[in-house]
């Protein structure tokens, strides 16, 4: 590292940026929210940031994280390290989801449901980035309950969780692709 780059932080952290995103395999990352939080001490009030962060490849692979530091950058390169570890596949049909399904976290309730080619991804904030990583193109989704990002995006996923394809019902059934069609 040379002297230039010691004395000004924002291009080490863009070094270090590209390098973290030419080791992954070109994964989508997504900041879903950013919250400061403040804790009243005697001296005054010490300020920490929570992160939220969604990772996917765009082929039916997600994940999501959660980060607390007391910086923003900090806070968020913890979230995605998380959301990387707990990447998942999930079942698509071509640019859709296979079913509908329903969500639950907290007081957050999510329903997801398939739509016909040309659509778009009519969702929105949190879940419009998460089915960008997940690289749904056509969904019709709508979010009830509360707005709160975390339940949001924990919802999602917990949607995302309970979705079948065909071969994972085959192979729960133990019968052939071609009979579950047939039943």
């Amino acid at each position: 590292m040379n002297e230039q780059t010691e004395r000004n932080p924002r291009r080490r952290e863009r070094e270090h940026e590209g390098e973290f995103t030419a080791a992954s395999e070109s994964l989508i990352e997504k900041v879903v929210s950013i919250n400061r939080v403040a804790k009243v001490v005697k001296g005054g009030r010490n300020f920490s940031f929570n992160a939220v962060v969604v990772v996917g490849d765009g082929r039916g692979r997600a994940g999501f994280g959660m980060g607390k530091a007391n910086e923003v950058v900090d806070a968020i390169t913890k979230a995605t390290q998380q959301a990387k570890r707990a990447l998942k596949r999930y079942p698509l049909v071509g640019t859709t989801l296979p079913h509908a399904t329903f969500g639950k976290f907290g007081a957050g309730r999510v329903f997801l449901r398939p739509a016909s080619p040309g659509t778009g991804v009519i969702a929105g904030g949190s879940v419009r980035l998460i089915m960008e990583c997940l690289g749904v193109r056509d969904v019709l989704t709508k979010v009830m309950g509360t707005n709160n990002p975390h339940n949001v995006v924990k919802g999602v996923f917990s949607a995302l969780d309970s979705m079948n394809d065909a071969r994972m019902v085959a192979e729960r059934r133990g019968i052939s692709l071609r009979e579950v069609f047939t039943i």
